[in-house]
């Protein structure tokens, strides 16, 4: 009870740091996911996640430095490099999405994967902590990891809200869109890079396997309450936050498991846990497109019916 009320007070300062990069990050990435999702770019930030890899490691290898900034920038150098791949392929290739997708996640990993070794062959390899960037180091941020990390997500939200009705017509009609002459190619590479930018951020907290669960399980959620875009972007930007704050609580609370060694849960998966569950409620109690409220309408109307027939005879 007092670990609760100390987490609840927001005493403990490192507790403090994480929960608000976690939600500022969770927020941008419930945004540009719902429009991601809308556009059907929702996988395109798994492909530059896993792309992130082996431009975390040759940012590694060109700076030997640790700094949270440079390691992110060869991320996003190799993410936005994995997209043009990706839409080069599309075009001399003439290959579906899916398909090139699948080609950029695998051989980027891949990459990723022997230049990690590399790394960790080195003497000095071990102290790199660039195993943190698979499954996320969120409870060992730091303050100026923090503020990066939440000035990204900043930029993210206010670009979003600020071209709002832009992204709506791109989502919805973008031939309508065209017509009323909005630049949409550039909206589309915009987003892009967006989905890209909120990625990288997130690999310090959940990491390169998880961070695309930031951008696709909100929107999903969102998706069932309203087919506004205005109610689908708050809803899901609120249980970004939500999973963001009870995922960290829940990590900084519960009690190791039985047998851990080397700490208790972790945070990044935690709050991956937290959104899915957000998911599953959503899924059956959402008024919109629950299932649970869409049993009990079939329920009413079928009583509805037996009755007037009853009431015929």
């Amino acid at each position: 009870m007092a670990e609760l009320l100390r987490l609840m007070s927001l005493q403990d300062s490192s507790t403090r740091v994480v929960m608000m990069s976690t939600a500022g990050l969770a927020i941008a990435a419930a945004l540009v996911g719902t429009l991601a999702m809308l556009r059907r770019r929702a996988l395109v930030g798994d492909a530059v996640a896993h792309a992130s890899l082996p431009g975390i490691c040759l940012a590694w290898f060109v700076a030997g430095d640790r700094s949270l900034a440079v390691l992110l920038l060869g991320a996003l150098v190799l993410g936005l490099a994995c997209m043009g791949t990706m839409a080069l392929l599309q075009r001399l290739a003439r290959t579906r999405e899916d398909a090139t997708t699948a080609i950029a996640i695998s051989g980027f990993f891949g990459l990723g994967i022997v230049l990690s070794r590399m790394i960790q062959n080195q003497p000095s390899g071990n102290r790199a902590g660039l195993d943190g960037f698979l499954f996320g180091k969120a409870a060992s941020a730091v303050a100026s990891d923090a503020w990066l990390v939440l000035a990204v997500a900043g930029i993210v939200v206010v670009l979003v809200l600020g071209l709002r009705k832009e992204f709506g017509l791109l989502c919805f009609d973008r031939d309508f869109a065209v017509g009323l002459g909005r630049p949409v190619h550039r909206l589309d590479g915009l987003l892009l890079v967006l989905v890209a930018l909120v990625t990288v951020a997130g690999l310090p907290s959940v990491g390169v396997v998880l961070v695309v669960a930031l951008l696709v399980i909100p929107a999903a959620a969102a998706r069932c309450w309203s087919s506004s875009l205005g109610a689908m972007l708050a809803i899901s930007a609120l249980i970004g936050a939500a999973s963001a704050i009870i995922g960290t609580g829940l990590s900084a609370v519960l009690p190791p498991p039985s047998g851990a060694v080397g700490g208790g849960w972790p945070t990044g998966p935690m709050i991956v846990l937290t959104a899915a569950v957000l998911f599953v409620l959503s899924l059956l109690l959402a008024p919109e497109r629950g299932v649970l409220i869409a049993m009990w309408r079939r329920h009413r109307r079928r009583a509805a019916d037996a009755s007037i027939v009853r009431s015929a005879r």
